[in-house]
C-alpha cells in the first residue's frame, strides 16, 4: 500500500469536490479522508494500491463538473497508520 497526500486548487469549494472524491475513492478501493481547508482548496490523503492511487490523482485532477481543477500539489506523505478503513468527507 502507498499513501498520497494532496492539495487541489481552484473552484474546488461548493462544488461537491469532496463528495465526488469520495465517490471515486470508494470505487477504486481507497482508504483516506477529503477536507475543504481554510484557505479555500481542498486537501485529500489517500491509502492504496499505486494503480488505484494514480487513477484516483487523474480524477482529482478533473474534477466533478462545476469544479476548474487549477493545481494539484503533492504534500508531505502522513504515515500509513494514520490512516483508517474507508473514506470520509471531513
Amino acid at each position: 500500500m502507498t499513501t498520497i497526500h494532496l492539495e487541489v486548487a481552484g473552484r474546488v469549494q461548493g462544488v461537491g469536490f469532496r463528495w465526488f472524491v469520495r465517490q471515486a475513492a470508494r470505487r477504486l478501493g481507497i482508504d483516506g479522508w477529503a477536507v475543504n481547508t481554510m484557505s479555500g482548496t481542498v486537501e485529500i490523503v489517500a491509502k492504496g494500491e499505486p494503480e488505484a492511487l494514480k487513477q484516483l490523482e487523474a480524477a482529482v485532477a478533473q474534477g466533478p463538473s462545476g469544479a476548474i481543477v487549477k493545481s494539484v500539489t503533492e504534500l508531505a506523505a502522513v504515515p500509513e497508520g494514520e490512516v483508517q478503513e474507508g473514506f470520509d468527507v471531513r
